[in-house]
């Protein structure tokens, strides 16, 4: 069986300030015609359809678009809700597609009921795990600790389960929208820690053939049975090195998994460029870059009069502009950037104890900084998917 797995389309979401509408209706259509010229036999899209809640009215337009030429292709589509997406919106009339061969899994107590598919060599079970809230999942999974791999876990239980008592050889396709270890995270991806930690096992998977995953926006490899396709789009500068794509995988009789990388069409490169003002104007090297979407750091020591105008002599596509002026070591402002990099807010709100108090939170008080982060990130959850 070959499937054709995406996620995290955020459709409806800019990059910066430029309307990204166009590119996704035009990535739709790719992923249309690659389904058809390629025989593909499934589309899987493991979730972030949209990039909030309440989308706008074009985003839920081209959605609908794309979900009339998926069924018109007669190519079943198995797809589930991602952070990003409400999951109650996105399920709304999930009985109805299913006849049209569009499968929608948003309900997190449907994990261990599959999609199921044929073909010559019999059954392909196709499970979706939407994206697994631990504080709102938590009862239903009937797990002690509010955690990713806990509820994950519980989860996969649940998939194995079931697999285990359908026909021998039938193979099995796991959609799940969670940050996986040894994948490496961009800055567009919405922050998931929950209690310090955000990143489950890749061994969560073990048992099934192909786990399709999404959330981190890089193409990625974590197992030959465990992949990130990427979002088919940038939506940040930190993805200016990706090659944005969709796995195209074949699955064996035997359950074997061999996955080759399409292209997708991009609409403009991005660039990032550091120096001096007057060196990015002049830099014969960064030519390469004129037509690119660009993010500049300006190291000059003092800021330089009207830097993004005349950037965009130069650079017409600038879209963001920062200062890093060249300092000493020993200047207060390099000494408490050095001390932010790389912290998360957890880390800050401990060491500010330290500043103000001068001794670090013991355990306790550190386990009540870990719960309020948590909580203030289970609220906002709920108002997502209360809205």
């Amino acid at each position: 069986m070959r499937l054709l797995h995406t996620s995290d389309w955020h459709l409806g979401r800019p990059f910066h300030r430029v309307g990204m509408l166009g590119a996704q209706a035009e990535f739709i259509g790719h992923l249309v015609t690659t389904a058809r010229e390629r025989d593909v036999d499934a589309v899987v899209v493991s979730g972030d359809v949209y990039d909030r809640a309440v989308p706008p009215l074009a985003a839920v337009e081209l959605f609908d678009d794309a979900l009339h030429r998926l069924a018109a292709l007669g190519v079943p589509t198995v797809m589930i809700s991602g952070n990003h997406d409400s999951a109650r919106r996105l399920g709304v009339g999930a009985g109805l597609m299913e006849r049209a061969g569009i499968h929608l899994r948003t309900e997190p107590s449907a994990c261990g009921t599959p999609v199921l598919l044929s073909d010559a060599h019999g059954d392909v079970a196709f499970y979706g795990l939407p994206y697994l809230e631990p504080a709102l999942v938590r009862d239903e999974f009937a797990v002690e600790k509010a955690g990713h791999e806990a509820v994950l876990a519980a989860a996969m239980d649940r998939v194995r389960a079931d697999l285990a008592g359908r026909a021998p050889g039938t193979r099995s396709v796991v959609l799940a929208h969670a940050f996986v270890t040894g994948g490496e995270p961009s800055d567009s991806e919405r922050d998931i820690t929950v209690g310090g930690v955000a990143a489950v096992p890749a061994g969560v998977f073990d048992g099934v053939d192909y786990a399709a995953l999404g959330h981190l926006h890089g193409c990625q490899t974590i197992t030959e049975r465990v992949r990130y396709s990427g979002s088919p789009l940038p939506y940040s500068f930190s993805e200016a090195a990706h090659r944005k794509t969709m796995w195209l995988v074949d699955l064996a009789a035997d359950g074997a998994v061999t996955a080759e990388r399409v292209d997708c069409p991009v609409p403009r490169a991005l660039a990032r460029i550091r120096g001096t003002l007057e060196d990015l104007l002049a830099d014969p090297a960064l030519v390469r870059h004129e037509e690119a979407w660009v993010e500049a750091t300006l190291t000059d020591p003092v800021r330089p009069a009207d830097p993004m105008a005349r950037l965009a002599e130069r650079f017409p596509h600038t879209l963001s502009l920062a200062f890093d002026p060249a300092r000493t070591t020993d200047d207060p402002d390099v000494s408490y950037a050095r001390r932010l990099a790389g912290r998360d807010d957890r880390r800050i709100a401990e060491d500010f104890v330290t500043h103000v108090r001068g001794t670090g939170p013991d355990a306790h008080e550190r386990a009540v900084l870990r719960d309020a982060f948590d909580a203030v990130r289970a609220d906002d959850s709920v108002r997502e998917a209360a809205r």
